[in-house]
């Protein structure tokens, strides 16, 4: 079954480490993302641009609005994500715990919908 994991972090911080925080961040990564190759989990990942860079659009009356910047204010932003898929949610939690994110924001682990006719995943 395929799960998000969906990093939130404080977008700020990443400013806020020195280089030696920022290379030891970026190896963290890099292994992680290595073991979930390694384990065959890995189905797709991506760091997302900062929300200054964000649009969101909605309907209002039928017409498309469009504003500058993230839905929503928040304390933590979406910084990336991993699309993994593994046999259950247990399976998915412990690979989001052991996501460097989880050591500095939050993850949230949420698994993919599967329209109904379409075969599930399998890991």
């Amino acid at each position: 079954m395929q799960y998000l994991l969906m990093i939130y972090s404080q977008e700020d911080r990443w400013n806020q480490m020195t280089d030696s925080e920022r290379q030891q961040g970026v190896a963290a990564y890099q292994a992680y993302t290595e073991s979930l190759k390694k384990a065959q989990a890995l189905v797709g990942a991506n760091r997302l641009q900062h929300t200054n860079a964000a649009t969101t659009v909605r309907l209002v009356d039928g017409k498309p609005q469009v504003l500058d910047g993230p839905y929503s204010d928040s304390k933590e932003q979406l910084a990336g994500y991993y699309l993994i898929d593994v046999p259950n949610l247990d399976a998915a939690i412990t690979w989001a715990s052991r996501c460097p994110g989880a050591g500095h924001g939050v993850l949230e682990v949420r698994p993919v919908w599967t329209a109904p006719g379409e075969a599930p995943s399998v890991a």
